[in-house]
């Protein structure tokens, strides 16, 4: 319903009875509100309800002399949108820094910010509050602000991510090509309707087990027997392992040598894999119950366009970062029954921060001495680490920055999907759902798909490709180097200054400056590499 908006004397403003802008001079306000915005290099300034665009002039003026800022005005409000598309001057709305949007739900926004500027473009956000107009939807501001800061955040985050690992999930990903490639599908494997439990290997999974090892007997040691599957993160292995419990799948996400450590002492144990193509190889092979692969898009690489159209490409899951949060999204997309979760708990005790038998457990134990307890005082009162307010009497809980995130992000994902529920051990509607399927049919895996000739080409292209780029950089004065750069961004996705955008590439490609001749320096270097895992696989078996 519309609110009438009155003009005080043309110069005030008010609308749905708030007075929005003073009588006495509300221009001189805006600017000095302008001029005590804090602003350095790299900040996205959120202006709430710019209305009739006092003060927008002196803070872009501000913002254009300062490196990598914009200006996002949002309105909430149908009226004062129309308004303020009347009334800010066209000199304002189309200056090359100012957007004003329509967008007021938080993913929208955070889209439209990526879309306009690009991932990674701004360092921080700071609200411009011009006139009064943004006590009309305050929560509403207030939580683009934060959605648009935690986008910032996670944009950083998995940039520092990619400059330490995505060397790592390239050369993972040309490794397990061909298995995955040739081999049994993800998208094969169904549970059907039977309920699912996915595990991780958080403390509340003791309770949970021991409560189904209570209620089931010696039937939840058997898959075959077991009226429900049992999807886990491969961290969960070793405690599954130690209670004779074997999972109907684990899923393997990590691309660094040290996870083979969650392996020890499970090699040849009959249990199916889903691993990550950017997944270290070796973790996928330690289990003998077959490896199917899936991908995260780990950046916007051309590459997976080329394998997509192709066929190579296994399953797509969303990145989500956890090997936990991919557990769970695998088994919401295999099964049409209930899923329960247990062990995802994104908090830790102070004597306990995983599941019993676990490696991080064992490696406190193994730690144990006369000199030092088993208490993870070190961990529970270290820099960043914060109480949780107790859900249970005496419960003394921690959590991180980190696992904060991912509970977000869980809530974010999962926390509105109407088949997912928590277990507790004391859910009795939980345990008859689990009790209500049917014993499995064990599946023979099916043959591998006979595409080994068509990759065994496509990796010889691909190594064509990289001779011509090492040609193209090599030659003095060349030029044209942005489409063989863009076609084998896989080299150079990992680099922290990384172009975001093609216009970006372009322009240091058009560019004869320091940092031009190093990136193509640093390019060079990493052809070798890639080169001879193109070179292997071109090969065939």
């Amino acid at each position: 319903m519309a609110q009438a908006a009155v003009d005080l004397g043309g110069r005030g403003f008010s609308f749905g009875g708030k007075t929005l802008l003073s009588g006495r001079d509300p221009d001189a306000a805006a600017r000095r509100a302008a001029d005590a915005a804090p602003l350095s290099e790299g900040t996205l300034f959120l202006c709430p309800s710019p209305l009739f665009g006092h003060g927008l002039s002196r803070l872009l003026a501000r913002i254009e002399a300062s490196a990598g800022c914009a200006l996002l005005c949002v309105e909430a409000e149908d009226e004062l949108r129309a308004l303020s598309r009347e009334k800010i001057p066209h000199e304002i709305a189309s200056r090359e820094l100012f957007r004003l949007t329509d967008c007021v739900g938080a993913e929208e926004l955070c889209a439209f910010v990526r879309r306009e500027w690009g991932a990674r473009a701004f360092r921080r956000v700071e609200v411009a509050r011009l006139n009064g107009g943004w006590q009309l939807h305050r929560e509403l501001y207030e939580g683009m602000a934060q959605a648009l800061r935690r986008e910032i955040a996670l944009d950083w985050g998995n940039a520092l991510t990619m400059a330490a690992l995505g060397r790592g999930y390239a050369k993972n990903a040309l490794r397990n090509l061909a298995r995955a490639a040739g081999g049994p599908s993800l998208k094969a494997l169904s549970f059907g309707s039977c309920p699912t439990l996915v595990l991780g290997a958080g403390p509340s999974m003791d309770g949970a087990l021991d409560a189904l090892a209570a209620r089931f007997g010696e039937s939840l040691r058997d898959p075959e027997l077991r009226p429900f599957r049992i999807v886990c993160a491969d961290t969960c292995l070793p405690a599954l392992k130690a209670r004779g419990l074997r999972p109907d799948l684990a899923v393997v996400l990590e691309s660094q040598f040290w996870n083979v450590g969650d392996f020890v002492g499970l090699s040849g144990w009959d249990v199916p894999v889903a691993a990550d193509l950017s997944a270290l190889p070796r973790t996928a092979e330690v289990l003998s119950g077959g490896a199917r692969f899936f991908f995260t898009r780990w950046a916007p690489l051309r590459l997976f366009d080329r394998l997509k159209a192709q066929d190579f490409l296994p399953p797509e899951m969303p990145a989500l970062g956890s090997v936990g949060l991919s557990a769970l999204a695998i088994a919401l997309a295999l099964c049409d029954g209930p899923v329960f979760v247990s062990g995802l708990d994104f908090s830790f005790g102070i004597d306990l921060s995983h599941a019993r038998s676990s490696p991080r457990h064992l490696a406190v134990l193994r730690q144990w001495n006369r000199f030092s307890g088993i208490a993870l005082a070190r961990s529970a009162f270290s820099d960043g680490v914060f109480p949780l307010e107790p859900e249970q009497p005496g419960a003394n809980l921690r959590s991180t920055g980190a696992m904060r995130g991912y509970r977000e992000l869980f809530d974010r994902e999962f926390g509105s999907h109407e088949r997912l529920s928590g277990f507790s051990p004391s859910d009795e509607r939980a345990l008859r759902a689990l009790a209500s399927g049917a014993p499995r049919i064990r599946a023979t895996i099916p043959a591998p798909r006979p595409n080994g000739d068509d990759l065994r080409l496509f990796a010889r292209a691909e190594l064509d490709a990289l001779d011509r780029l090492r040609a193209e950089i090599s030659a003095e004065g060349a030029s044209g180097l942005a489409e063989p750069l863009s076609e084998c961004d896989y080299l150079w996705a990992h680099f922290p200054d990384a172009p975001r955008r093609a216009a970006d590439l372009a322009g240091l490609c058009a560019s004869r400056c320091d940092a031009a001749a190093s990136f193509f320096r640093r390019v060079l270097a990493e052809i070798g590499p890639f080169a001879a895992l193109w070179e292997r696989l071109g090969a065939g078996p």
